[in-house]
């Protein structure tokens, strides 16, 4: 279900049964499928995929070139900056079917995700939290952390409005 209050450049492909919220601007060469949910007052940026499943919270902003497959759930005010790297199976092979074996991934309310980070499927990122540009988030991070680095470590704590205190 589309409503009349949303904008999707022309280049853009919406399926029949996406819904999208009022308010929700969706920009160039994008694909919203069968299936997606996106809340209200998001932006997505160019280049976004949005798989069947996934469900996108109100006041989402989603950055250029990513892709939300299967799985993952961005709760409301969550920002997910350029190029982020989304998973949902844990070892891949072309070669072996593993639809049935879809890790959920889940960013809670508020939580920032830097450009060129990789969230490896099976993760929650806590309300608030930041991860850092570049950073692969291989475990849970707790709701206010800052992480960075390659596997993210938390090296400190940030406020409602990211912060560092």
């Amino acid at each position: 279900m589309i409503s009349s209050q949303i904008f999707v450049h022309t280049s853009s492909v919406v399926d029949q049964d996406a819904v999208i919220g009022a308010g929700t601007r969706i920009w160039h060469f994008c694909h919203i499928m069968t299936g997606a949910v996106v809340g209200q007052s998001c932006t997505i940026g160019q280049n976004v995929f949005i798989a069947k499943g996934v469900h996108i919270g109100n006041g989402v902003k989603v950055q250029n070139n990513v892709s939300l497959y299967e799985g993952v759930t961005l709760e409301d005010d969550v920002f997910v900056g350029p190029s982020v790297v989304f998973t949902n199976v844990i070892n891949p092979r072309a070669f072996i079917e593993r639809k049935a074996e879809f890790r959920p991934t889940v960013v809670k309310k508020g939580a920032s995700i830097g450009a060129n980070a990789t969230i490896i499927c099976g993760v929650e990122i806590g309300e608030y939290a930041l991860v850092g540009a570049g950073a692969v988030v291989t475990k849970d991070v707790p709701s206010y952390a800052l992480v960075v680095g390659n596997p993210a470590t938390v090296i400190g704590r940030v406020d409602r409005d990211g912060n560092r205190i």
